[in-house]
């Protein structure tokens, strides 16, 4: 019995002299990440934006005076040519006006006339020493108060030809019809508009886009293409951007000129691309992103030391499968693109380098 106490014992001293046998503390493996060194890269982006063809010059046709149409004579889409004849309204009211007028210069006319012999006669008395000077001048009074008289009704008579001529609405310029705003048996107001007429001529591709699609400038021309036909590309040029912004649909107007040669016709819906000028710019891939404080953060890795860092960044856009950098990162920092999740602060990293973005 006393034996196997002895050899228990034994066997207890020599295990606790090998649990005494302490070895120091092991350092932690740095955990593996990868990055990439953050580096300006030019950038090129664009976009694409539907519209219609319209016209480059487009006017509304209305009659100058009031009336009852008579007569419509165009449909919409049909070609008309400058000076032809579009619609009519009852000129029954003009004429009567006009046949006013020209019997007021009739009778302006023969005062006139009668005005003429007697000033004459006036003079030949005068000659011969037969009438006074102040008939002869009250004779020349008359002449040319009647003259004035003639000078007033003709003025008139030319008004009321004119007021008539109005009753006829012309094409001003060769075009096609694109809207049409009165029928036969309507009673059309002075300045209403009757017709659209689109002129011949260049086209633009008008399209209605945010503003925000315009404020960088745009690198040369873009192309145009039928959305029916996307095979067909026509080079376009951006003619005009509206300064305002429309109230009720918050979008700017763009105007993009198109040759009159394209065959492009007119209101078709078609679909503009553009590319802005390329700028120079720090674009790192999605898994770079992280968060600190609630906003957009990277970790970035000390050369020196391999420590991490989170620091904040401010997004200046974001791409398919990366973002891009307004400020926060410079060139030559090393940013961590894989293994973030776990980071903490202060944490010693190994790293191995990625392709550039």
């Amino acid at each position: 019995m006393r034996t196997i106490l002895v050899a228990t014992a034994i066997a207890c001293a020599i295990g606790l002299g090998s649990c005494s046998d302490e070895r120091g503390p092991t350092e932690p493996t740095p955990r593996q990440v990868g990055i990439i060194v953050a580096k300006p890269e030019p950038l090129v982006q664009g976009g694409a934006i539907t519209g219609e063809v319209r016209a480059r010059v487009q006017t509304d046709l209305s009659f100058r005076v009031s009336g009852k149409i008579t007569e419509r004579l165009v449909e919409v889409g049909q070609s008309v040519k400058a000076g032809q004849l579009l619609a009519r309204i009852d000129p029954e009211e003009q004429k009567a006006d006009l046949d006013v007028a020209a019997a007021n210069l009739q009778s302006a006319e023969a005062q006139q006339t009668q005005a003429q012999l007697a000033y004459d006669r006036q003079q030949s008395l005068f000659r011969t020493q037969v009438t006074t000077r102040a008939a002869l001048d009250q004779a020349q009074e008359a002449l040319l108060t009647a003259q004035a008289s003639t000078k007033s009704a003709q003025a008139l008579f030319e008004t009321a030809q004119d007021t008539l001529s109005y009753t006829e609405l012309k094409a001003d310029a060769d075009g096609v019809i694109t809207a049409r705003n009165a029928e036969v048996g309507q009673v059309a107001q002075a300045a209403q508009v009757v017709f659209t007429l689109a002129h011949d001529g260049d086209r633009d591709a008008v399209f209605e886009v945010v503003e925000s699609a315009f404020l960088r400038p745009i690198d040369g021309d873009g192309t145009v293409t039928l959305l029916s036909d996307p095979t067909q590309k026509i080079t376009a040029k951006v003619r005009e951007i509206s300064p305002t912004i429309d109230s009720s649909t918050g979008t700017i107007k763009v105007k993009v000129a198109i040759s009159s040669d394209a065959p492009i016709p007119l209101g078709a819906p078609v679909v503009g691309r553009f590319n802005y000028v390329s700028q120079d710019v720090i674009q790192l891939p999605w898994s770079a992103m992280t968060s600190k404080g609630g906003k957009p953060a990277v970790w970035i890795v000390d050369p020196a030391s391999s420590a991490v860092s989170a620091r904040a960044v401010d997004v200046a856009g974001y791409e398919t499968g990366s973002f891009i950098v307004k400020s926060g990162v410079s060139e030559g920092d090393v940013v961590v693109t894989d293994g973030t999740k776990f980071l903490r602060a202060g944490e010693i990293v190994s790293y191995v380098k990625e392709a550039s973005k």
